[in-house]
């Protein structure tokens, strides 16, 4: 049985009465705990219930591959129906689960968490071909994104204005398990106000390092080397290390040819922007979108090969790292000047 991603927190919510077995999987890892935990806590609250509650991993199933019948089909001291869970399982053990599909006893809930797996999957093929469920957990749109910020601090009587929800937005990860951690930050940074503002948003969830190399990667794309060379000077007084800023600088480039790349193909920049995961923040979304019109593929080429070098040589103790990586910067902002 296939649970779409869309679906899964509906489902894990409230599942079929006669849910026996479950395989939650996807690159989220954070998502495919959270959903496993509430599909498990549906059947026993405290998971520290060791007679309730059995744990096994990968290397349990390869080594002791009978644990899980065992497990599935014993009862517990006090009563109650049980819960086994199962981290890291993988394609090697397909074969292992569609005997235990077909052969499985007892009534406890088997919960089977995985990682990222391909459509042609067997571990996902075996479940998604059977009466258990296949939980797909992709990483969270931006609107939904928004759906957690909006729904966690309602929990806690507290109200988020428009844009401190986008700004919200823009700096979550895309692993659901740091993005909780996070709202779970800006909730108890707002306790006993009854709104959130984007000055609060910024307070609690600002990362002033990754602000200054980000002004330093727009002065740079722009062809500003004013603003460079005092984003630079700000980057070198918080004593930000090179390396940081130009791994920072390589990854901005990398999306700015993504877009470039992808309104080449008559996709609007705009739709292109939203794709990428961090979201771009929106008090830098018209920057960037001169940057994508400034630039063409092949310029973007040659400042990444420089980038590249420059990372390289940053890494390098003999060299002054701060001086190659201005010097490297201000070359790219003159290719962005130079159009």
């Amino acid at each position: 049985m296939i649970v779409k991603s869309h679906d899964a927190d509906r489902f894990v919510a409230k599942p079929p009465n006669g849910l026996l077995t479950a395989l939650v999987f996807g690159p989220d890892a954070g998502l495919v705990h959270e959903r496993a935990d509430v599909l498990a806590k549906g059947v026993v609250e405290d998971m520290s219930d060791a007679f309730r509650v059995a744990e096994l991993d990968e290397n349990t199933l390869s080594s002791d591959p009978a644990r899980i019948f065992d497990e599935a089909a014993a009862i517990s001291m006090l009563g109650g129906r049980r819960v086994v869970r199962v981290r890291g399982a993988g394609n090697a053990h397909a074969k292992l689960f569609e005997r235990f599909l077909d052969e499985r006893m007892g009534d406890a809930l088997v919960v089977v968490e995985a990682g990222d797996l391909a459509k042609n999957s067997t571990l996902r093929m075996v479940f998604e071909k059977s009466d258990a469920a296949a939980i797909q957990c992709y990483s969270d749109s931006a609107e939904g994104v928004a759906a957690l910020v909006r729904n966690a601090l309602k929990a806690e009587g507290i109200a988020i204005s428009a844009e401190a929800l986008d700004d919200a937005v823009s700096r979550m990860a895309s692993d659901r398990g740091v993005t909780r951690r996070k709202i779970e930050k800006l909730a108890l940074y707002a306790h006993g106000q009854k709104s959130v503002s984007l000055h609060d948003v910024r307070a609690a969830m600002g990362d002033e390092s990754e602000a200054r190399a980000e002004e330093v990667c727009d002065a740079a794309g722009e062809g500003d080397m004013k603003r460079l060379d005092l984003a630079l000077s700000r980057v070198w007084a918080e004593e930000i290390s090179p390396v940081v800023v130009a791994r920072k600088a390589l990854g901005h480039f990398q999306r700015v040819l993504s877009v470039r790349l992808a309104a080449s193909r008559g996709e609007s920049v705009e739709g292109a922007m939203k794709k990428g995961w961090p979201q771009i923040h929106f008090l830098r979304a018209a920057s960037f979108k001169m940057q994508v019109a400034r630039w063409n593929e092949d310029k973007l080429g040659e400042a990444l090969d420089l980038l590249l070098e420059t990372e390289a040589l940053c890494k390098t103790t003999a060299v002054p790292a701060e001086a190659v990586l201005g010097r490297a910067l201000m070359n790219v902002a003159a290719m962005a000047r130079a159009r």
